[in-house]
Formats: C-alpha cells, structure tokens, sequence
C-alpha cells in the first residue's frame, strides 16, 4: 500500500487537515539544503547537482558517519520506473567515486572549505580514506508515492540493494502548510544492507554479527566486560543498528584503530541507557549508576533519538585493550552493528576462532530456550 499520512488537530472536535501540494520540487531540495535535518540528522551534504558524465545530474550526495555516499533522488515528475531506473544508473557512478573527486566534489558544493576538516568538526572523527564510499545508500525523496514504486524498492531491498523512498507530504492549517516525513522502509535495514553489500565480490551471510565498539569518552571495554554489554549512541545512526541483534545472536566486537577484543552471546533486545540495569554485588541497578569509567552519553539519557543503547552480553572470551587482535587485512566499520557478506569477513571471522578458541564454549544460547 502506497505511503499515505492523515493528520488531525488535537481537542475535542477532530478536523482533519487538507492535504496540500508544494509550489516545485525545487522549492523542496531548497529546504534540503537549508535544513539537511529534513532529510536525516545523521547525514552531511557534500554536492548537488553533480554531472555525471552519463547524461544526466544527481540531485544531492551526502555523507554517513562512517564515509559512505548517500545518493538522492527528488522524483519530480518523472514515472517510477524511470526514476528507479535512474537512481540506479547512478549509483554506478557513485561506486566508483575516488577520494579525490568526492572532495572535489565538496569543494564545489561548499567553496573554500575542506572536506577532511569538515567531517571531524561534523562527526568528530577523522575522515579514513580505506574508509570512504566504501558502501553507498540510495535514496528516493518524493512527494508521493504509488504502489508500483513501493513494489520496485521492495523488491530491490530484499535482495539487500541499500534503497529506500523518503515520502514527503504537505498539509494546510490556514495559511500556513506543515511538512511530514514517512520511510517506505526501515533506515535501519537500510543502513545495514549498505554495510552488508560493500566491497563487491558478496556471498552468503556466515551468521557472525560485527560490533564496532568505541573505547573513549563514550564508553568503556572494561566496563562492559565487567558487567556484561555492547553499547552505541550520540546519534540515531549509532544507536540503531542494535536493533537488528536478537538473543543468542554471536557477536564479535571491535575496538577501531586498536582491535577484535571478546566475542559473546545475545542475551536481550537494544535498551535505552534510564531502562537498562545490570547486577553489581547481587544486585539490580541502573547501567548508568554502576558504569562510571565512560560518559555513556548521559547528557542525552532523556533523549530517544541520541541517548545510548546498551544490549546485554554473555562473554565468551574477551581480551583486555592491551591485547586486541588487530591483523592486516581484518574487517572493519564504524557502523556499531552489521552483518558483512565479504569474503573478508569469512577470513577474519576464521582468524578470530583461532585467536579466542573458547567462541563455542557455550553451544546453549538463548535461542534454544535456555
């Protein structure tokens, strides 16, 4: 069923509101670009009606933490299949994008500016050049949306191609006209399906999930070893990944620029941190009480969309920082959660069993409903 949003005033008397239309689409992407929230928080824009050498002009690039290239498409008028068609011919070109054209790209979208120090300001982290597009997302922005669309995009993210249409519809209250904003699907199966993809040369999911886990201000390996978790926020785009992990999941976690540092079982769903507790001494208390070696984003513990997420851990074999497993050639993201189909993640996950041999010393998980 096409994307469909009915909105009314709130009171005794319900009045449904007139859905409106916009001036353009141009007027749209002029919101986009003065607002980029409208689209995700989580994304930085770097271009806008870029050539691409193919006949035609993308509408807007952007930036994910983690350096990969989120295309996007406004529908305008075009029919679905030609838009799809469209953004998938784009995409062709966006993969294979060199770091020197994205900044150059950069350049000619924000003048005078650097795309390297931009990013550190943006996501306070260093720009990775191993890391850049290594993944890209596609993103149809549309106004509306019919059920051959829907059906097409589906269709595609099933088969783990990283689309999604971001539905944008327009409503009246007198004079002004209000904005709501509706995925098709899930920005986070999204999301996961553009780290699961990367690199090319796919094959199937060997079932081991891939935590990147930050030591730092954040948060703590000591302190999750010591009672038990793995945890993301600061940002939907952090935090929500977690989502995906189920109990009895295996997880292997990495600690970026430093290693693979312990490999553990699911014991529990993704908890807000002023949800979440863990036992100290034999008894029950907040993850926030009893975790005092990192912030754990605690200025935003009332905030859903940036406070921390924290999923509990059955460890089966953890090392200290110190001892980290780090080997050329191992897989990495900065994504917090993701299931890499990579033969690179196959070899890794068959260096790390060597490396932690007591990964199957609990065969019982949770799934088998113990």
């Amino acid at each position: 069923m096409p994307i469909k949003t009915d909105v009314w005033t709130v009171g005794m008397s319900p009045t449904k509101l007139r859905q409106s239309r916009l001036a353009s689409e141009q007027l749209l992407e002029e919101m986009i670009i003065n607002s980029p929230s409208i689209l995700s928080d989580e994304w930085m824009l770097i271009g806008r009606q870029e050539n691409t050498g193919m006949g035609g002009r993308i509408d807007l690039l952007a930036l994910a933490p983690d350096g990969a290239l989120v295309l996007i498409e406004l529908k305008r008028d075009r029919t679905p299949r030609e838009v799809v068609a469209q953004t998938l011919d784009y995409a062709a070109w966006v993969e294979n994008l060199r770091g020197d054209e994205i900044a150059a790209i950069y350049k000619r979208f924000r003048p005078g500016c650097s795309l390297d120090v931009d990013f550190l300001v943006r996501f306070g982290r260093v720009l990775d050049d191993d890391e850049l597009n290594k993944s890209h997302q596609l993103i149809i922005v549309a106004t509306e949306l019919d059920a051959s669309s829907e059906r097409i995009v589906e269709y595609l993210s099933k088969r783990d191609i990283p689309i999604n249409v971001l539905c944008f519809q327009i409503f009246e209250v007198g004079d002004q006209q209000l904005l709501s904003r509706s995925w098709l699907l899930d920005p986070v199966q999204t999301q996961v399906n553009a780290v699961s993809t990367s690199e090319g040369h796919n094959e199937p999911w060997n079932g081991e999930f891939y935590c990147s886990f930050g030591d730092s201000v954040s948060r703590s390996w000591a302190d999750a070893v010591e009672f038990g978790f793995i945890a993301g926020g600061g940002g939907a785009w952090y935090s929500k990944t977690l989502q995906v992990l189920s109990p009895g999941d295996r997880v292997w976690v990495n600690i970026p620029q430093k290693g693979y540092v312990g490999v553990g079982l699911v014991l529990g769903t993704a908890t807000p941190a002023n949800e979440f507790t863990v036992i100290q001494d034999g008894v029950e208390r907040r993850v926030l009480e009893v975790a005092t070696r990192a912030r754990y984003h605690a200025e935003f513990v009332a905030d859903p969309e940036r406070c921390e997420y924290f999923v509990p851990i059955r460890w089966l074999e953890t090392v200290p920082l110190e001892q980290a497993v780090r080997e050329i050639g191992m897989f990495g993201n900065q994504n917090t959660i993701c299931r890499p189909t990579t033969p690179k993640w196959r070899w890794t996950i068959e260096r790390l069993k060597q490396r932690f041999p007591l990964f199957e010393a609990e065969a019982v998980t949770e799934k088998d409903g113990v």
